[in-house]
């Protein structure tokens, strides 16, 4: 085998590991989505509080979070194999997109875990609706 054949091989491995990463990714998402959907439905049926939504809230943005992570996860696969400029150049533009909005997922998720916290130790409702009210979102 010689390099160029080698080489072609090794382009054809990626592009199938960056199909099965992205897959994985689209999983993630779609099992999220689903599973909090469902949850969304169970609370509402149930006229559980509103702090209920708020969890599956932060559920489904875990899964978000996880899903960017094996988006960019293919994304450095794709540019791993002999990157030109410009894919270089692609990939730190989506990283940079896909890492602002993990980020102010992450954020947001920490503040409202805070709040939570917050509002079980002083006993009171929370911003978000926990507590006594029984209302829907």
């Amino acid at each position: 085998m010689n390099s160029e054949e080698a080489e072609e091989l090794l382009h054809e491995a990626v592009g199938f590991l960056v199909t099965v990463v992205e897959a994985c990714a689209a999983v993630v998402i779609v099992a999220g989505a689903l599973w909090a959907f469902f949850r969304f439905l169970k609370a509402v049926a149930t006229r559980r509080t509103a702090r209920e939504f708020v969890s599956v809230r932060l559920t489904l943005g875990r899964f978000l979070a996880l899903g960017l992570e094996f988006q960019l996860a293919s994304d450095v696969l794709r540019t791993a194999v002999a990157p030109s400029f410009e894919e270089l150049a692609k990939l730190a533009v989506v990283a940079a997109i896909r890492t602002a909005l993990n980020y102010f997922l992450a954020k947001e998720i920490a503040e409202e875990r805070r709040q939570i916290a917050e509002d079980d130790a002083d006993g009171r409702p929370s911003a978000t609706g926990g507590g006594k009210d029984r209302s829907a979102p």
